[in-house]
């Protein structure tokens, strides 16, 4: 497996990570755990270091991958996150500096480890300075507690703030295909400032692998039933995007998902995409887009062709406190 750095703090992981919020939450049916445990295993033996969970994705995320990763701990990078009430999405946001030392004591613990080896901040909290935010981190550090940290979703001016209390080591947000607003600011900010990104979501829930059409269904508790780019509408009418990256898949001997990672990972060197997955024939699919060179000719004909592409739906619900904070 390939290797990227994260950025100029010394953070080296695999050029693609493992996202591990669907095995335990979020999308249904919910897996096995044991046979989650396997996965995340053989993760590790097909070469990815890089996992990130978040309290918010329920106990036993962090559980699952601290059991599963404890035999490696030492070859592997943890990542996970803080900053929702009571780690409930419902509950709204909470990063104040005592809520941020809990949430790091106790995912420790869940872990099974000495170390957050990156922190992030899972979204913005408007009602405390990101300064302090930032302090209490840096308090962590100092203790060996976590090594690094990030934000996620957050905008520029927010990022340039923490940055100069306490140097980011990564920035995550949404970045795919279907979704490439963080091309207008975000990139040049992270670049001027030497921070890595984690673009989650980097296969657009699902969508650019070409699994799902207008007669796609989900669950009550799967989270793209609420989300209006999987309407049976919108399905259809995103498909034109699929097309596109069938066509090129088609031309390369690849798979429509190995094109949608290989062209977030062409995009810079220090991008290091965590699609998630629960099967093992999807994280092998997954592996293999790290083989697929796109030239600078392809690159440029498929930024020409998505530009004309209007993407229908939001990526998120309305109530949903996740839009990128400035």
């Amino acid at each position: 497996m390939q290797k990227r750095a994260l950025g100029t703090n010394g953070l080296e992981v695999s050029a693609l990570g493992l996202g591990c919020m669907g095995l335990s939450f979020g999308y249904a049916p919910i897996p096995d755990r044991n046979q989650m445990i396997t996965l995340v295993r053989e993760a590790v033996e097909q070469g990815i270091t890089f996992f990130d969970t978040a309290e918010a994705y329920g106990d036993d995320n962090e559980v699952l991958l601290g059991e599963a990763l404890e035999p490696m701990r030492d070859h592997v990078v943890l990542a996970t996150k803080f900053g929702y009430r009571n780690g409930d999405f419902s509950q709204g946001l909470d990063s104040r500096p005592q809520r941020i030392r809990l949430v790091a004591e106790q995912s420790l613990k869940r872990l099974r480890t000495d170390r957050i080896d990156l922190f992030y901040q899972h979204r913005v909290d408007p009602s405390v300075p990101i300064e302090d935010v930032a302090g209490a981190i840096k308090e962590l550090m100092a203790e060996g507690k976590v090594l690094h940290w990030g934000l996620s979703e957050a905008g520029v001016q927010t990022i340039r703030r923490a940055h100069a209390e306490q140097p980011v080591t990564a920035l995550q947000s949404e970045y795919s295909m279907m979704w490439r607003q963080p091309e207008e600011e975000l990139l040049p900010t992270l670049e001027e400032l030497g921070i890595g990104f984690v673009p989650y979501s980097p296969l657009a829930m699902g969508f650019l692998s070409g699994r799902f059409n207008k007669q796609s269904c989900f669950n009550d508790d799967d989270i793209r039933r609420d989300i209006s780019r999987f309407t049976p509408q919108n399905l259809d009418a995103n498909q034109v995007l699929v097309n596109l990256v069938r066509e090129i898949a088609t031309e390369k001997n690849a798979t429509p998902a190995q094109i949608a990672l290989a062209w977030v990972l062409a995009q810079r060197p220090w991008i290091v995409p965590i699609p998630g997955t629960t099967k093992l024939n999807r994280l092998e699919e997954n592996l293999g887009a790290v083989e697929v060179s796109l030239s600078a000719d392809e690159l440029k004909n498929l930024k020409d062709a998505l530009e004309k592409i209007e993407v229908s739906g939001d990526r998120y619900p309305p109530r949903d406190d996740t839009r990128a904070t400035m």
